[in-house]
């Protein structure tokens, strides 16, 4: 874990909020910027006459710090005094473009259009500084919110310029600061959501009230494609708080005084289902139909003769890799609050994609967009569930069938079983090693439901299944990546690094394997292979120092290094664990990560520590299992994520670089599992090639034949 700092008085008051920026999370903000404030010059960013700066946000706030992030951006460029810095969420609205917050995006789309609208305000502001004193511009320069005289002559607070530089036009290309100029970009700054979470003052979704605002849930089929049969209207009425029970597409809604009354009106439907084509469905069908012989391979990448480059081998090598559907278990269950009435549609969301709800909104209800209305709120975790518009259409047909405010309340129960699963996938791969142990031949190939083809039936470009596995950084002289995207009935969607999770793993464990089969160190043989792909020969090299590859372990434990480039940036991982009575534990992980030019050094290390968890969980025990065409796990007791005693050490390191902005995120997930494989390979001599590895019987070391 990181290391203990002490800080002084002054610097506990910023980082618990004392003396910080501000935070605005209302509901009520003027679509169209802070009509108060007289100086507008952009969407992103309004400053008032007493000198305070508002910076709207269209990103998705779900703990990866954007709601400071973005701040800084346009505050940096500003020359804004940080304390007089403010940050509200913005409302959907066609001048921001698609608010759409996934990919590990936020700030690499962000970076470049926030730090100008910060530069053309602080251009005007300078100018109206000029204009007042009858100077050049060029002889004032801007700083920590106030417009001075260069050699220490007048000075005006922004808010004595903002009026002066409202009527001045806005520059279309200013100057921007150079890396050697910030003041903000690239150092530790507190988050300025801390003290509202601490305080319980923030809003989440589950949080919103509104006034006559009533509480539902719905009674939905289990299987995709099912519908509901039966169910007992009566009986649920009978239930003390229970107000309506109404039909909406996803089911039976029951809608009450409150969520209990909600909760235990729906028990009292006994509603039944009709489950429909994907009712015998089960997990070993699933299997089964990935394993299809019979099917059609799709060729993504094909450089060179791969069998003829096959043929020529030495060594010849191919492994099976597996991994089960897996669930996102956000910790704030799913839920979502809408008002629908003769004006339009107004909802409240904990929505990654507001935009893609508002449309999907929009056209459930029969409205034109600009008559819905979606305020985000906080988001308690999303890996990718809260991206899709399910929840807030749903929302909108119960409110509207309930004519009320309605929040739509998920339990944990129907998280699980209605999730829109990481999919399922079976990864095939073959390579060739020449005497020496050079690459000569390398294939893998994914089969797995395609998530791109369900969500959006007609997508286009390369196939989404190959993600991460078509940018195989490894020399070698035929590559051949291909795939197979069948359509199976299980919801999928977008998880915390999309297709990246499995294919990395398949990937990262077979280079292992063919090190092994090579008779070569793990990390010198993908060494001298990465030739090609210096950023990421970098990291691997970063983290085998700081892990101490190659030195002495404790009796009984072994070292798994993994690296893998994706969404921008570059990370390579160090695992040390042990398996005890065939158990496997992780005490250390230490991860390098070239991310580029970065913002704020504290969310890299939260984000690659959280990714870690995240990454740990899926490896050791999480899974989907499919029986009757739907999930049989409902609850943290049967779908277990990693626990606070079971958290391994981790030791985050960075790579300075002046390389474009990368994704955070996402980025230090893929690792993680084949780092811990190849651990346990190099601790007990088995290789675990189907996840979770916690199902697989792993043998300590001493107990080997």
């Amino acid at each position: 874990m990181s290391a203990l700092v002490k800080v002084s008085r002054r610097e506990f008051l910023l980082l618990s909020g004392g003396a910080t920026a501000g935070l605005v999370l209302g509901f009520h903000l003027p679509a169209r910027g802070d009509e108060r404030a007289p100086f507008a010059p952009n969407a992103w960013l309004a400053i008032d006459e007493g000198g305070a700066v508002t910076v709207w946000v269209i990103r998705s706030e779900m703990g990866q710090g954007v709601l400071t992030s973005m701040p800084m951006l346009v505050a940096e460029q500003l020359d804004a005094d940080w304390h007089s810095v403010k940050v509200a969420q913005a409302v959907t609205d066609p001048k921001y473009g698609r608010m759409s917050t996934g990919g590990s995006q936020s700030v690499r789309r962000s970076w470049e259009p926030l730090q100008r609208a910060g530069a053309a305000a602080r251009e005007m502001l300078v100018a109206a500084a000029a204009k007042r004193w009858e100077v050049d511009p060029k002889a004032c320069l801007a700083r920590e919110g106030a417009v001075m005289e260069r050699g220490g002559g007048r000075s005006l607070p922004y808010g004595k310029l903002v009026a002066d530089a409202a009527k001045l036009p806005v520059p279309e290309s200013p100057a921007l600061k150079g890396p050697g100029e910030f003041a903000l970009l690239g150092r530790p700054i507190p988050r300025l959501d801390t003290a509202e979470k601490v305080t319980g003052r923030a809003i989440f979704g589950t949080d919103v009230r509104l006034p006559g605002m009533l509480f539902a849930t719905v009674a939905r089929c289990p299987v995709r494609g099912g519908k509901v049969k039966t169910y007992q209207a009566a009986a649920a009425l009978k239930v003390r708080g229970v107000r309506k029970v109404v039909e909406v597409p996803t089911g039976v809604a029951v809608v009450a005084d409150s969520s209990w009354a909600a909760l235990r009106g729906r028990e009292a439907l006994r509603a039944t289902f009709d489950p429909g084509p994907n009712g015998k469905l089960d997990s070993v069908e699933v299997s089964a139909r990935l394993a299809d012989p019979a099917a059609k391979l799709t060729a993504v990448r094909s450089e060179g003769d791969f069998e003829a480059a096959l043929a020529r081998s030495k060594t010849r090598h191919e492994a099976v890799y597996q991994f089960p559907y897996l669930a996102h278990v956000t910790m704030e269950p799913m839920n979502c609050t809408a008002r629908v009435d003769g004006a339009g549609a107004e909802l409240w969301s904990p929505s990654q994609s507001p935009t893609w709800a508002q449309g999907e909104v929009a056209k459930a209800l029969g409205l034109p967009e600009d008559r819905v209305r979606v305020h985000t709120t906080l988001l308690g975790c999303g890996f990718g569930r809260r991206a899709m518009p399910d929840v807030p259409v749903e929302a909108a047909h119960v409110a509207r069938a309930a004519g009320a405010p309605v929040q739509v309340l998920w339990t944990r129960e129907d998280d699980i079983v209605h999730d829109y699963y990481r999919p399922a996938s079976r990864n095939v791969l073959s390579a060739g090693l020449d005497a020496s142990g050079k690459l000569l031949a390398f294939r893998h190939t994914v089969r797995a439901p395609s998530v791109a083809a369900q969500v959006f039936e007609k997508p286009e470009g390369r196939p989404d299944v190959v993600g991460g596995a078509f940018d195989l950084p490894y020399r070698a002289e035929a590559v051949l990546v291909d795939c197979y995207a069948p359509a199976i009935g299980v919801t999928v969607g977008w998880w915390r690094s999309v297709y990246a999770s499995q294919n990395a793993c398949a990937q990262e464990c077979f280079v292992d394997e063919l090190a092994a089969k090579a008779g070569q160190d793990p990390f010198a043989f993908r060494r001298a292979l990465l030739e090609g792909a210096p950023r990421l020969k970098e990291v691997l090299e970063l983290a085998a120092a700081k892990s101490g590859w190659g030195g002495p372990l404790p009796p009984g434990r072994g070292r798994g290094i993994a690296c893998f480039p994706s969404f921008g940036s570059f990370v390579a991982e160090v695992a040390e664990v042990s398996v005890v009575d065939s158990a496997i534990r992780v005490h250390r992980v230490v991860s390098a990560i070239d991310c580029g030019r970065i913002v704020n050094p504290d969310t890299i290390e939260a984000q690659i520590e959280g990714a870690i968890a995240f990454g740990l969980g899926a490896a050791l025990r999480e899974a989907i299992t499919i029986r009757n065409g739907s999930a049989v796990q409902t609850n943290f007791d049967d779908y277990e994520p990693l626990r606070f005693p079971e958290m391994p050490a981790v030791e985050v390191h960075r790579v300075t670089s002046a390389e474009a902005p990368g994704g955070i995120g996402e980025p230090g997930v893929p690792p993680v599992a084949p780092a811990v494989l190849n651990a346990v390979a190099a601790a007990t001599g088995v290789r675990v090639r189907t996840l979770p590895a916690g199902a697989v019987k792993v043998p300590a070391a001493g107990q080997r034949s």
